[in-house]
């Protein structure tokens, strides 16, 4: 696929997948006679898993450090297990502080909606 494909796939823009590329996490791209990258199924999975850990807030350098982890093959699975433990924590824990400002809003809107306004804000 090209580049174009991709990131017409993934909702992701050019250079986006430049900079993952740039930055190692994924690549390098092959590329056709004419010079233009020509995306592997291989790398697809990657993007995927890459775009999925990056729309839970996982930062780019944890998503590097677990890369090169990944690359080095099965003698880090421990060490990579740990990091995506470390980071379902957070999630989790950001995902608890979004419930409870879910829930105060609704609370909010409710008493809108029945006319009980409190003093508060």
């Amino acid at each position: 696929m090209t580049i174009k494909e991709v990131a017409t796939k993934f909702s992701l823009t050019n250079d986006t997948l430049r900079y993952y590329e740039k930055v190692g996490l994924i690549g390098p791209i092959k590329k056709n006679k004419s010079g233009i990258r020509d995306y592997q199924e291989e790398d697809l999975k990657r993007i995927e898993f890459i775009k999925c850990m990056r729309n839970a807030g996982i930062s780019i350098e944890i998503l590097k450090k677990y890369v090169d982890l990944y690359d080095l093959g099965n003698s880090t699975k421990k060490e990579r297990q740990k990091l995506l433990e470390e980071e379902k924590l957070k999630l989790e824990t950001r995902i608890k502080a979004m419930q409870d400002t879910l829930d105060k809003l609704s609370y909010k809107i409710e008493l809108y909606k029945t006319n009980k306004l409190d003093k508060y804000l």
